[in-house]
């Protein structure tokens, strides 16, 4: 069972999904994403998207450190149970129910309705068997829907090949944990990284 690593619900237990479908964010890989966005400003009253959110224990954290509106997307009836009784983990300890909605339905038909958006940071941690040609689709269809200073943080094993960042997105950073490495893409028109950032 994961936690909470810091904020507002700093401490308090998440559901995890049932079965053997999802591979949870470990705390380790958590603490050091995290400690990079909040070192950047990226999370004080951000808009944040999770995409393939499994428990929503990504998100869920994003909220609990400042973010302002957190969606999680999800498909699989189990993880979005787990999505929805975190998110009422996390409105508890803030003590309001308007931060983390659930939105149960495919990342690609999400990305397709057009009104999405716009958001701060994007993260995305998609299950190991999808291609990479599916990857790249998805990245593609955050082109252009960033906000100022937007990043997009794909996390994959750290045996798959670094992301095709379509023409939009740059990668500025990548961390590796092990088996798990953490990707972090920004506008490509941006002249600048996020603040804090490796230049």
């Amino acid at each position: 069972m994961s936690r909470i690593i810091a904020g507002a619900a700093g401490g308090l237990r998440l559901q995890s999904v049932p079965g053997q479908g999802t591979r949870p964010t470990t705390d380790r890989v958590k603490e050091s994403l995290f400690a990079r966005l909040e070192a950047w400003g990226m999370l004080h009253e951000a808009r944040v998207l999770d995409l393939f959110a499994g428990s929503g224990a990504l998100g869920c954290e994003a909220a609990s450190r400042g973010a302002a509106a957190v969606t999680l997307v999800e498909r699989h009836p189990p993880a979005v149970r787990a999505c929805r009784a975190n998110a009422a983990v996390v409105h508890r300890a803030l003590g309001r129910d308007d931060v983390v909605a659930v939105h149960q339905g495919a990342v690609a038909a999400y990305l397709a309705d057009p009104a999405a958006g716009p958001w701060d940071l994007v993260l995305a941690d998609p299950p190991y068997p999808l291609g990479e040609r599916e990857l790249t689709a998805v990245l593609a269809a955050l082109v252009g829907r960033l906000g100022e200073g937007g990043v997009v943080v794909v996390e994959r094993s750290s045996r798959s090949p670094e992301p095709a960042w379509p023409s939009g997105l740059r990668r500025f950073e990548q961390k590796r944990h092990g088996e798990t490495t953490t990707w972090f893409a920004e506008t490509a028109l941006t002249s600048a990284p996020p603040p804090g950032a490796p230049r």
